[in-house]
């Protein structure tokens, strides 16, 4: 309202800023009644509710859920950290949607952005402004759904994301330690899509718009649904079906589930996968294939929609997103990974089979972020879930077809597998090329293995170009890469290779380093209590390294994650692809005893690190690891003594 004390200037100043509020929410999905109606909206087709802030850029899956939406022509708002604890007024603003709800925990499991491994609360959250920790309930996607559920019964809860994703089946739960059955079982939502959901999503947005219901829509690639537990499964004629232990079997016997597992991970890993049905309860579940991986057409339209690429103007004086902070000048390249690690979750969510974007459409990001208001001329990272995996693939495809193996570089490189590092280089010096780039950085951890010769024989001598050029160019500081742990049976339960291997990629390394007249630190990941890890193992590791000359700083305790190898194991105390028994560190004791060596040269750790070294009868250890270390504390305590004395003496005479 315009007051008499308002001057015309100030009426002026007013109307231009409310039309530029206007016109710069209008570039966003709006998140407010205020915004929808803006738009001359007065209904909404569906309604997206997510545990994580809007930040309207392609790493953030609300929003490229949210933009390929509005490409089908669809009236989309985002309901972004929806108060869960008050009256749920957030559930209820944007009123019922024509289509369905779509909900998602956000970029990450809830619990692993709750929790930390040692099950401790977390001060912080990278998803929300300010990094401030309490905007989204544990388990959120069963929180949202059931709400959504008992405020609007008679609409279709689409769910998706990461943790909706990871718990399609009977999974072990860290947090509570026990087998939980599917996500759609314990949130009541009517459909799930896993995996990376651009596909078949479009499909079925096509098909409910032409008439369909939910329950038509049995049919739809890399989905899953609840059928009655003696209803007949729809028949599909170009798909064989493999039933899974159900989840009352897997609870009874551990072998059961783990057996589960094998079967799970080969199908979500296949291009011409099997539909996997498992009872549960009352119910089935059936989930349906997935899609063959995205052809580059279709991850450049992904990537190529109109992000504003900036958080909301809503989170403007709440402090900054952590999260966006980390990449709101990075491009990622690629999605998937070959790698087949036992504890990482890509492969499980993105698929094993490499995507990759365009030349064209990775400069034209490049073009845009150098737009930005705020960019200083670096780009942060040129990457993906592996930072050189770009443009990898099968050399003939038929062979891709008839693969199972969950990894196509463990235990070898795969003699099918094109592990040319040239399309990677060349886009580098694309970017370089730009006059707006002072440097473009690749800070996505790079698999190192693809890069030594002797592991890699498809190595086409690409490699070594590719090295020159990232070592000289594209290192932000230090480079990290992940050999996650020393010993040959860890590692092998790991789908990691031979240490041998790193220790010739660090001479690569330093030889590049050097010939640039660099001095790069290499910053090596490795994690401790993982299954198969021991304390010995651990105080190897530590004393390896230390050889090295590492004081490592990029480690962690294993976190045991739905559906990877290494969590079943964790629970089962068995391997799912040979059921025989694999030892695993499981009391908070046990896992602390392995970090502990990680840090052998703080001072506090040294009596503990030399008790547990005798008790293991490893006296050799000791001499390696706190030798020098005993020699530092002695030498510090005469340093300090001397200092006293000289300061004394001083006093005393005056």
């Amino acid at each position: 309202m315009i007051t008499k004390n308002f001057t015309l200037i100030n009426y002026l100043y007013y109307i231009m800023h409310t039309k530029v509020d206007t016109v710069i929410n209008q570039n966003f999905l709006p998140i407010t009644m205020k915004e929808v109606k803006s738009r001359g909206w007065t209904d909404l087709d569906v309604v997206i509710i997510s545990g994580d802030a809007y930040v309207d850029h392609p790493a953030f899956g609300s929003a490229v859920i949210g933009r390929i939406l509005e490409s089908e022509g669809l009236r989309v708002a985002i309901v972004p950290q929806p108060n869960w604890q008050d009256d749920l007024r957030d559930f209820k603003k944007m009123g019922r949607p024509k289509l369905f709800f779509g909900v998602t925990s956000g970029c990450m499991d809830t619990m692993v952005n709750h929790y930390t491994a040692n099950k401790r609360r977390r001060s912080t959250d990278a998803y929300t402004p300010g990094g401030k920790a309490g905007f989204r309930p544990d388990y959120a996607v069963k929180v949202y759904t059931q709400i959504l559920k008992e405020i609007y019964p008679e609409v279709p809860v689409l769910i998706g994301g990461i943790e909706a994703s990871l718990r399609r089946v009977t999974h072990y739960d860290y947090w509570e330690d026990k087998l939980f059955p599917n996500i759609l079982s314990m949130s009541g939502a009517d459909m799930l899509v896993y995996g990376m959901g651009e596909l078949p999503l479009r499909q079925i947005v096509r098909r409910l718009l032409a008439g369909e219901t939910f329950s038509d829509l049995t049919d739809i690639k890399q989905t899953a649904y609840l059928t009655g537990r003696r209803d007949e499964v729809p028949n599909h004629e170009t798909w064989e079906d493999l039933t899974l232990s159900s989840h009352e079997r897997c609870q009874r016997r551990k072998e059961a589930f783990a057996a589960n597992f094998k079967h799970i991970e080969q199908e979500s890993n296949k291009v011409n996968a099997r539909r996997l049905l498992q009872d549960v309860g009352d119910h089935k579940i059936i989930i349906n294939p997935p899609y063959p991986p995205m052809s580059e057409d279709e991850i450049d339209t992904s990537f190529d929609l109109p992000y504003t690429r900036l958080p909301h103007p809503k989170y403007d004086k709440r402090g900054a997103i952590p999260a966006y902070e980390m990449i709101k000048f990075s491009i990622n390249m690629h999605r998937g990974c070959f790698g087949g690690c036992s504890f990482c979750t890509i492969s499980a969510h993105q698929g094993k089979f490499v995507a990759s974007r365009s030349e064209e459409s990775i400069l034209k990001e490049v073009d845009k972020v150098t737009k930005m208001p705020d960019f200083k001329g670096y780009i942060s990272d040129l990457g993906g879930p592996s930072g050189n995996m770009y443009k990898m693939k099968g050399k003939v495809q038929s062979i891709c077809d008839r693969c199972v193996a969950p990894s196509c570089i463990h235990p070898v490189v795969c003699s099918n597998l094109d592990t040319s590092h040239k399309p990677m280089t060349e886009i580098y010096k694309k970017v370089d090329a730009n006059p707006r780039v002072k440097k473009a950085f690749v800070s996505s951890g790079i698999r190192y293995d693809l890069l030594v010769d002797d592991y890699n024989k498809n190595n086409d001598g690409s490699g070594d170009e590719y090295m020159e050029q990232l070592v000289t160019n594209h290192v932000c500081g230090r480079l990290k890469v992940a050999p996650e742990h020393t010993s040959e049976q860890t590692l092998r339960v790991m789908r990691k290779p031979s240490f041998k291997h790193f220790h010739e990629f660090k001479k690569k390394f330093d030889h590049y380093n050097k010939k640039a007249g660099l001095k790069q630190p290499l910053i090596p990941y490795f994690i401790s209590s993982h299954p198969g890890s021991t304390e010995e193992e651990m105080a190897n590791l530590a004393a390896e390294t230390k050889d090295m000359g590492f004081r490592l700083e990029q480690v962690q305790d294993f976190t045991p994650t739905p559906m990877t190898v290494a969590t079943i194991i964790y629970y089962t105390g068995l391997h799912p692809y040979t059921l025989r028994p694999i030892y695993t560190a499981k009391t908070k004791k046990d896992k602390l005893n392995q970090h502990l060596f990680f840090f052998w040269y703080k001072r506090e750790n040294y009596s503990k690190i030399r008790d547990k070294l005798n008790s293991m009868g490893r006296p050799d250890l000791i001499e390696k690891l706190l030798k020098e270390k005993k020699k530092a504390a002695k030498s510090e305590f005469i340093k300090q003594r001397s200092y006293k004395k000289k300061n004394y003496g001083k006093k005393s005479k005056k």
